[in-house]
């Protein structure tokens, strides 16, 4: 879509990253936010505003799962190991204060953690040979969004353990479940969409132009 990374393009005004940054500023319950990038990376530096309660980690790893573990690693003097960690991707720029507080909401009084992720409601085919179709059953099926949120210790330690098994990741929830945790799953929001096409970002453009967000909560 562009020559730089993803998370830098922009729509409404601002970055990708930005747009994500501002709504966990915006919560009155978030303490801090890190933000990781490559070590390398010469965006980040324009591309996001300064706040005292945010910084920038320079230890992006190739893969998601090594970026959130040396994240993790990187603050572990200034969390607790209970404290909870609110993971999330950047290029979902649509996310709003009201989500993160649906999230915290729901699995704040637990103790293994839970995602935003939507049910699904189309029809779904799967083309496995590249030529039949077959329709599989949608029942029980959801699509995982961000912030995924676990406690600091026990995510740092799923992660890592598979890991070292060679266990491929697809998100901190899949980490947790391979752990033999059974993260919960609260309803999130379209908006909240990952921008993988050009046309994803007319559409949230809209989302975040027309939407009447409060700026606190």
């Amino acid at each position: 879509m562009a020559d730089c990374p993803k998370q830098y393009l922009h729509i409404a005004g601002k970055s990708l990253l930005q747009h994500s940054v501002t709504a966990f500023l915006q919560h009155r319950q978030i303490t801090h936010v890190f933000v990781v990038v490559s070590k390398d990376d010469a965006y980040v530096a324009q591309e996001l505003q300064i706040d005292p309660r945010l910084t920038v980690l320079y230890c992006g790893g190739k893969i998601r799962s090594e970026s959130v573990q040396n994240g993790l690693i990187a603050v572990q003097d200034r969390v607790d190991p209970v404290d909870w960690v609110l993971v999330h991707d950047a290029a979902r720029p649509g996310l709003t204060p009201d989500l993160i507080s649906r999230l915290i909401s729901a699995v704040g009084l637990g103790e293994v953690g839970g995602i935003l992720a939507l049910s699904v409601t189309d029809t779904v085919k799967m083309r496995a040979d590249g030529k039949k179709v077959t329709t599989l059953s949608r029942d029980g099926l959801w699509l995982a969004q961000t912030p995924q949120m676990f406690r600091h210790a026990p995510l740092l330690t799923a992660i890592t353990n598979a890991s070292n098994s060679d266990q491929k990741i697809t998100d901190e929830a899949n980490a947790m479940e391979i752990a033999g945790m059974n993260p919960q799953l609260v309803e999130g929001h379209w908006s909240n969409t990952k921008i993988t096409r050009p046309e994803d970002l007319a559409l949230i453009e809209l989302f975040l132009k027309s939407a009447d967000l409060p700026e606190v909560y």
